[in-house]
Parts: structure tokens; sequence; C-alpha cells
């Protein structure tokens, strides 16, 4: 799958060719998606929310959990992750609006969740 952040859009390819497109959310200044070639490396249904500023916990499925219904994460510093996810703020796809995460409509992150696995290739560019 490639990620283009100019055009806050990630296309998944079927045989090499564009098989399907969906608008996103990436990183806001000061908080930039990591540019490179990256791959899924967890992926989890209705996933927790843990404060990384505050501390505290919203559960998987709360509807103010800001993770949405699925979590598909592709980088990590050991510390910090980025991934895509659903977003109860609908507002922000299409913008640059995040910590570094890739947001998406709940109902496309669901699509693309079944559609990827561990190790798929995530290629993130300008």
């Amino acid at each position: 799958m490639k990620l283009n952040l100019t055009k806050r859009q990630v296309t998944i390819f079927r045989s090499g060719k564009a098989f399907k497109s969906y608008p996103v959310a990436v990183g806001k200044d000061g908080w930039g998606t990591p540019v490179g070639e990256h791959e899924i490396k967890t992926m989890y249904r209705n996933p927790p929310w843990k404060n990384p500023f505050k501390g505290g916990v919203i559960p998987g499925g709360d509807p103010a959990n800001p993770l949405g219904k699925r979590w598909i994460g592709f980088w990590t510093d050991d510390k910090n992750w980025i991934g895509f996810h659903g977003t109860p703020n609908r507002g922000s796809v299409g913008q640059a609006a995040s910590h570094g995460c890739v947001r998406m409509y709940n109902e496309d992150v669901e699509e693309l969740y079944e559609l990827v696995k561990i190790g798929t290739p995530v290629i993130v560019h300008r």
C-alpha cells in the first residue's frame, strides 16, 4: 500500500495496479507521519486508547475512543506507535490533524483492515 501525504490518500494495490483508495488525515506540523518504507506490525479490532500525555485509558468500542474501530500499526520507536485507525472526528479526514497517525473514516478502516495483513508493505511519501 502507498500513503501519499500531500494528497492525503492511501491506495491499496493488487497485482501492481491500484485497487482501492481512501481519504485520510495525516500528522500536523511538528507531528509528521514518518516518510519511508514500513510494514504493518500490529492489527487490532476495537483497540483501547491510552492517552500519551495524561495517562488513562479509553476502552475499545467506547464512542469517545479516538482510535475508532480498528488499528493497523506500521511504525514504532519502541515507545510510540503510528498507524491507520478510525476516528470519531470525521471532519479531520483530509486534513493534517493528527499526532502522526493516519486517521480514516471508521467504515474505510474497517474495509482496509480486511484487505491487509501483518507484513504488508506501507510506503509513505510526500
